[in-house]
């Protein structure tokens, strides 16, 4: 198995600014006009019959109508879609955003997909180490600044990263929050990009099932109160029949890392 590392770790700029990013590739390449169009095409006559479909419907439907290569955004929280990927669609890439501050069983569970499956794991870095970021912009910018760190640890490397790509696979869920109830399955991001989400439909309760069932790879933490991980910083453990994503930037009015934003 072939493991590829994206890291723009080059120039980064003098700024103290955390509205201004570090220099370096933060963006997403244009998609070839031909592709968005198809794109456009597939979401204006897809969407709506997509809406409410199964897992397995949806990514057949990706692996026979996406015009390229398609990127399956892992979080790590659990590897539901590295399994729904590895018997649907088996060429894609795993995608895995490595913030530089998850906490390790993430990272372990990181490790034992690469493992586990067949497809390239591609990790994608931020421009900046911790340390240089403190250096630049001050220590634990998470706490002063959470929207500017997410930017720079995990929007603007996420973009940079889907240049490849004519689509990616999310783990959306509407069931996870009031932002997220009228998600739909399939639609275009900001680059024109599909954006498939194939779980749209299940509950925290159906994909536990399916880690179970299934004996899939599994998050210690999320045994212990953690149903949604992000950065180890930024999230704590919430009670039972507390909002799933609760826990996550705690204290802080922010519900979105702006991936899906």
């Amino acid at each position: 198995m072939s493991f590829v590392t994206v890291n723009a770790l080059k120039n980064a700029g003098p700024t103290q600014d955390p509205e201004v990013s570090p220099e370096g590739p933060r963006t997403t390449a244009p998609l070839p006009e031909e592709v968005a169009h198809r794109n456009r095409e597939l979401v204006d006559k897809h969407a709506d019959e997509l809406y409410h479909a199964d897992a397995a419907t949806i990514l057949e439907w990706a692996a026979e109508h996406v015009p390229g290569r398609v990127a399956v955004t892992l979080s790590m929280e659990n590897t539901v879609l590295a399994e729904l990927a590895a018997r649907h669609l088996p060429q894609a890439d795993f995608l895995f955003l490595d913030t530089g501050y998850h906490f390790e069983e993430t990272l372990e569970v990181a490790r034992k997909v690469d493992e586990r499956y067949s497809q390239t794991l591609v990790t994608a870095l931020p421009i900046l180490t911790r340390a240089e970021q403190d250096s630049l912009y001050g220590k634990n910018l998470y706490r002063s600044n959470p929207t500017a760190c997410c930017r720079m640890r995990k929007v603007e490397p996420l973009a940079a990263s889907l240049s490849p790509y004519a689509g990616w696979i999310t783990g959306l869920r509407r069931s996870d929050g009031p932002t997220r109830a009228q998600a739909p399955a399939l639609s275009l991001d900001a680059t024109g990009r599909l954006k498939i989400s194939p779980i749209i439909t299940w509950s925290l309760e159906e994909t536990n099932r399916f880690i179970t069932d299934n004996n899939l790879i599994d998050h210690p933490l999320t045994h212990q109160g953690y149903p949604s991980i992000g950065c180890a910083t930024c999230t704590l453990p919430v009670a039972e029949g507390q909002d799933p994503r609760a826990g996550r930037w705690a204290g802080n009015a922010k519900t979105e890392c702006g991936l899906h934003s």
